[in-house]
């Protein structure tokens, strides 16, 4: 990863967007996270599918850290 730092909250309606731009000199794709007010946007070029699917693997830990969170603590909302 380079060279930017950031923290956005992730809520309910936050928009996912992949797009894939092949027809380039320099192919990329593009995953977008947005909501209204911040949008975060990853580019991985070939060569990198093997970081985003650890990132993938580590989202589905957190998902499952949140809903035992919730099935643990009834009270935590989320």
């Amino acid at each position: 990863m380079k060279s930017l730092t950031t923290s956005a909250h992730i809520e309910p309606d936050s928009r996912l967007r992949v797009t894939a731009f092949a027809d380039s000199a320099a192919p990329f794709v593009s995953l977008r996270i947005g909501g209204d007010l911040v949008e975060i946007a990853l580019i991985a070029a070939p060569g990198t599918s093997g970081a985003l699917r650890n990132l993938a693997a580590a989202v589905l830990e957190a998902a499952d850290a949140l809903d035992a969170m919730h099935t643990n603590a009834p009270g935590v909302s989320g």
